[in-house]
């Protein structure tokens, strides 16, 4: 293998790894994205049901192993707080996901375009 074969198959492997280490972070964020949107629909339901009680009903927070009273208003205010808290995440795992998205369009690429330049190069030979 001449030395130009070698530099060609070194940065094809560099290329490749970085590629791959985008793989798994685009995986975490992907996870982690779900995640958000599992618990940010299950606080939208917990917010629904709030809703639907009238200022007379009891609402209780589980605190360990002990429920404790909790004002209605309270409450609602908690969750929507909650609400808005994990809708600015989510919105900023997106960001990344989609800019974590595009390196690896990058990445993938370059290693196209150095695996055709490595075969041409064998091919040469």
């Amino acid at each position: 293998m001449d030395k130009n074969s070698a530099a060609l198959l070194k940065k094809l492997q560099s290329e490749l790894e970085a590629y791959q280490n985008q793989q798994k972070t685009c995986l975490k964020l992907v996870k982690q994205r779900t995640l958000l949107e599992s618990q940010l629909n299950e606080n939208k339901c917990v917010l629904d049901e709030l809703n639907l009680l009238v200022p007379d009903n009891k609402v209780y927070k589980l605190y360990g192993p002990v429920l404790v009273k909790q004002d209605l208003e309270e409450s609602r205010q908690n969750v929507g707080k909650r609400i808005e808290y994990i809708s600015k995440e989510l919105k900023s795992s997106t960001e990344t996901l989609e800019s974590v998205e595009k390196d690896m369009a990058k990445h993938r690429e370059s290693v196209q375009k150095l695996q055709q330049q490595y075969q041409v190069a064998l091919a040469m030979k």
